[in-house]
């Protein structure tokens, strides 16, 4: 016992100088040249300080949207998905880990010999004089190239990606919410248009059923103000059909059957507006602040390490291994001394005839990691690009709801002239006719760049990387699953 003591400490001190080598490329950050500013952003050029978009649907003061992110971010199933795929990864780290250290496996085996000399449950003459025997076999394989640390790096690499996935996710699933929620209010805001500009036609044509009566306006005025009248009523169906569509895409992004937010979303709103313009910042936050582009980082890490575990296989590869047994005829004599046998000692294997084939693994390995650091700038790009549309529509919305303003001021002066002037005598039907129609699509038209300034403002604070930033669990299971210990399973027992 004392000699096996004293060669795995001898073994062990001989390994310890080569614990820290490691093969292959060290990681490094990438790095892009960004422009100073934005294109699209109007004025100085942006802060170098990080500004802050947390929680940047609160700008829209609108109390049903802020309870309808909580309940998107706790029931979506896109971000249950992406929990367990962080679970996932965690486990695979554990696992990397794990293979770091050494394994050690024990047995134990006893057997009765027969009356005839026959051995029960064993065959062997060995088993027959020693019946009771027990072991312990230990082995350890030593990273002295530091594959598997590599490995652990890329476990680790992966393990933050997942989180940055959930990020990600997180990000789109707010930014879906208050696109969907801005559209509902927005078809809201349409039919109630639509019912108030009906229930004014229809009031326009009973006075000119009474004029025609008169003899002071013709049969085809009559039925020119019933048709315009049913014409803008068509229009309610298709935006009832819409204001549905919205509020199911809403209440599935909350993890609820389609119809669960009916009720909720049934009293009108205002279309959200934000009271404060976004901070844009500059492009360079965008690498610390989208989490696609943090995740796609993170796996040119994880990439970089997979080519010096593939690397390491090319080396030698040691191991120390060793074995503890004793049998004895008796249990209480399997601790002496004279019955206790031990070996230990190390173990090399290298790879001679297939040095050709690892190597191809390894190229593959970088080319693996340049398609990921192409992603990766991929990934910059796109973000920057989405952040310049983002900013072009809202500047170009902005002044168009601006001239929509003034159409809609200036086409109800002009109805309301009409209509007095027709119920004078002093124009013609076809003048309120007109300006009506011209009035009900400017207003109409305000409407929806209301909400395509909304949408503009999600979409600019999906573009700089404001999603969810309160911490999120991902520990808790889907499934509890339960009985994991050894059990019969009878013949009912389900497959």
């Amino acid at each position: 016992m004392r000699g096996w003591r004293l060669s795995m400490a001898t073994s062990l001190a001989l390994a310890a100088p080569v614990a820290g080598c490691a093969v292959g490329p060290d990681y490094a950050k990438p790095e892009m040249a960004l422009p100073s500013q934005w294109s699209q952003a109007a004025g100085a050029p942006g802060s170098k300080a990080r500004v802050s978009l947390d929680s940047w649907w609160l700008g829209f003061n609108d109390p049903l949207l802020d309870e309808l992110m909580s309940e998107a971010v706790a029931g979506n199933t896109d971000v249950a998905s992406a929990k367990a795929k962080i679970r996932e990864a965690r486990a695979t780290r554990r696992e990397a880990e794990a293979g770091l250290g050494p394994s050690v496996t024990g047995s134990a085996s006893a057997s009765e010999t027969g009356p005839q000399g026959g051995s029960v449950g064993a065959a062997s003459s060995a088993s027959a004089a020693a019946p009771f025997e027990a072991g312990l076999d230990a082995s350890w394989e030593l990273d002295l190239f530091g594959g598997k640390r590599r490995d652990l790096e890329a476990a680790v690499s992966g393990e933050e990606a997942a989180e940055e996935d959930l990020r990600s996710t997180l990000l789109t699933l707010v930014g879906d919410v208050g696109a969907n929620y801005a559209e509902a209010r927005g078809y809201q805001a349409r039919i109630a248009l639509a019912q108030r500009t009906v229930t004014s036609q229809r009031r326009t044509a009973d006075l000119t059923r009474v004029k025609f009566e008169a003899g002071a306006s013709s049969g085809a005025d009559a039925a020119k103000a019933d048709a315009q009248a049913a014409s803008t009523a068509a229009d309610i169906p298709a935006y009832e059909a819409g204001y549905a569509e919205a509020i199911h895409r809403l209440a599935v992004l909350t993890g609820r059957a389609p119809g669960a937010l009916d009720d909720r979303m049934r009293t009108p709103r205002a279309i959200p507006a934000l009271r404060k313009a976004l901070p844009a910042g500059v492009p360079a936050d965008l690498l610390s602040r989208r989490p696609d582009v943090r995740a796609a980082e993170r796996r040119v890490a994880q990439a970089t390490a997979k080519i010096g575990a593939a690397e390491a296989a090319r080396y030698p590869d040691v191991s120390l291994s060793g074995s503890l047994s004793t049998s004895a005829s008796r249990p209480g004599e399997l601790l002496r001394a004279s019955s206790v046998s031990w070996s230990w000692g190390p173990s090399v294997s290298v790879p001679i005839f297939d040095g050709a084939k690892l190597v191809a693994e390894r190229d593959a390995t970088q080319a693996q990691r340049d398609e990921y650091l192409v992603a990766w700038r991929a990934s910059v790009l796109t973000a920057m690009e989405d952040v310049e549309n983002a900013l072009a529509s809202l500047k170009q919305e902005s002044l168009r709801a601006k001239q929509l303003a003034a159409s809609v001021d200036g086409y109800r002066k002009a109805a309301d002239l009409s209509r007095t002037q027709y119920e004078a005598g002093k124009s013609s039907f076809l003048d309120v006719l007109d300006a009506e129609r011209s009035l009900y699509s400017a207003e109409d038209s305000l409407i929806q760049s209301r909400v395509a300034l909304a949408k503009d403002d999600v979409a600019l604070a999906k573009a700089l990387g404001g999603g969810w930033d309160a911490p999120i669990d991902a520990s808790r299971r889907e499934v509890a699953d339960e009985n994991f210990a050894p059990r019969w399973r009878g013949s009912s027992a389900t497959p």
